[in-house]
């Protein structure tokens, strides 16, 4: 056995492991490991999906992942229609699903490479984790800010409030700015924030029991 094979094995092996102690276990992003290597600071607080306010839930359902609780991890229709654009992909076509597979076990950026491993990786998590496992996983590594994490970090800085007890508007407001945390600030929102989370409401409201299956029994 050649040492490309050894290697794709052991990698697969410790995908494996990952994967059932992540299960179980608080997850740190690659993003987070990055910035604690090179000694930056990282704020996240890590609380269980029971701890965070349905309301954001079904906020970063409805702006990201409208078919969330349909897909088994990645979404085939919204993919084969990017692909299929005759203009070229313009859109994104990453699941939520999709996006904890990149966030937690691999890069930031752009590239074929990544986009192609996202895909085997968010269906095995689908299998293993579930639906309200992606998502608590998915709202405790989400980036809302400069060394900032997680749902309940968030919720703190720019509400004052525990994750827990967010409304409707701070919720949206919260999922309007992850396309861009960086420059969007949710305690502040400037105008296209605003438009953003407003869109993100009637999205909510247009979604019904469709994000029922990641809100906690």
């Amino acid at each position: 056995m050649g040492w490309c094979l050894r290697l794709a094995v052991w990698l697969v092996l410790a995908l494996a492991a990952a994967l059932v102690l992540y299960r179980f276990l608080p997850v740190p992003s690659t993003l987070m490991l990055g910035r604690w290597l090179t000694l930056q600071t990282v704020e996240r607080d890590w609380v269980p999906l029971q701890q965070i306010s349905p309301n954001l839930v079904r906020a970063v359902i409805a702006s990201e992942d409208q078919r969330f609780c349909n897909h088994r991890g990645v979404d085939w229709v919204e993919l084969n229609a990017v692909m299929e654009d005759e203009d070229g992909p313009r859109r994104g076509a990453s699941t939520l699903t999709m996006q904890t597979a990149k966030n937690v076990f691999l890069w930031p950026g752009r590239s074929y490479l990544r986009k192609g491993l996202e895909i085997p990786i968010a269906m095995a998590i689908d299998l293993v984790w579930g639906k309200q496992r992606v998502i608590e996983v998915y709202l405790n590594v989400a980036e809302w800010g400069e060394g900032l994490f997680g749902a309940e970090a968030a919720a703190q800085r720019y509400f004052r409030k525990s994750a827990a007890r967010l409304t409707p508007t701070e919720a949206a407001r919260l999922a309007g700015a992850l396309p861009n945390p960086l420059l969007r600030n949710p305690g502040k929102p400037s105008r296209a924030l605003q438009s953003a989370a407003g869109r993100v409401q009637r999205r909510m409201v247009q979604l019904g029991p469709l994000g029922n299956c990641a809100l906690p029994d």
